[in-house]
């Protein structure tokens, strides 16, 4: 049952990776915590946990959707390998960072990251536009705050890369697709730092390298890979403001589970 609901998440999550552009991590750290709390793994480990398995889901899901956006056309790799060293260092740093975090402390700044999601989502701010694309190092630093943001919420960087894109007034097809292809080098550096911090840690269940879950990673990424192509073509074609407004409903559910039970 727990390898089915591993199945399931992927399926959503990869959906989610493809027409948002946002690795869906957001949907598979919160549904690790549960089924690692359910398994018995210590509170002090399951969320490092979840965040570390979400990111090396996401270097599947990602290539899967680049794949699609690129056959499209619609990613700028010139910004991506701008923004590229910037993301690898600032993810490293940050998961070094978020070891040393308690579990329960890391679940609620997790649980606040989720409600400001939600608003963000619900009422679709985005900043304004600037239109003018950043000097090379305006934009390594762009990809170290992206990296560094991502490595503590186990996601593919779309949170934070696709409202960036839109301040430069990239188109929103762009932005997503640009945004799924720098999930790559965040997701690969993500997890490999976890596999590092979490070598030597008793409280880790069997099947686990570090603070990677690999039954959880097999199970999400059989079915994450094939949905995110499908989400990617959903992204040409659907305009994504109600399903947006249904995720954010979602992430306040999360949110708020999190914060006060």
């Amino acid at each position: 049952m727990t390898f089915l609901l591993y199945l399931l998440v992927g399926a959503f999550a990869g959906v989610l990776a493809g027409l948002f552009g946002i690795g869906g991590g957001m949907v598979i750290v919160p549904v690790l915590i549960f089924s690692f709390a359910a398994q018995g793994v210590s509170a002090e480990v399951l969320t490092h946990m979840a965040v570390a398995t979400s990111l090396a889901t996401i270097v599947f899901t990602s290539l899967s959707s680049v794949r699609e956006h690129h056959r499209n056309g619609a990613i700028d790799w010139s910004l991506v390998r701008s923004m590229a060293a910037g993301i690898v260092i600032g993810t490293a740093a940050g998961v070094v960072l978020i070891s040393e975090v308690p579990g329960p402390v890391l679940q609620n700044i997790i649980g606040v990251f989720a409600l400001l999601l939600a608003l963000k989502m619900f009422t679709g701010w985005e900043p304004p536009g600037k239109g003018e694309r950043p000097s090379t190092a305006g934009l390594l630093s762009a990809g170290g705050v992206v990296g560094f943001g991502s490595s503590w919420f186990g996601i593919g960087g779309g949170t934070f890369t696709v409202p960036y894109l839109s301040w430069m007034r990239f188109s929103m097809r762009q932005a997503v697709a640009t945004s799924a292809a720098c999930g790559i080098p965040i997701a690969l550096t993500g997890a490999v730092t976890n596999i590092i911090a979490g070598q030597g840690n008793d409280l880790l269940p069997e099947w686990s390298t570090g603070f990677v879950y690999w039954p959880a990673v097999l199970g999400i990424a059989l079915t994450s890979v094939p949905c995110a192509q499908v989400g990617a073509r959903l992204a040409h074609k659907l305009d994504a403001a109600l399903l947006k407004k249904l995720f954010a409903v979602l992430l306040c559910v999360v949110g708020i589970r999190f914060i006060f039970f």
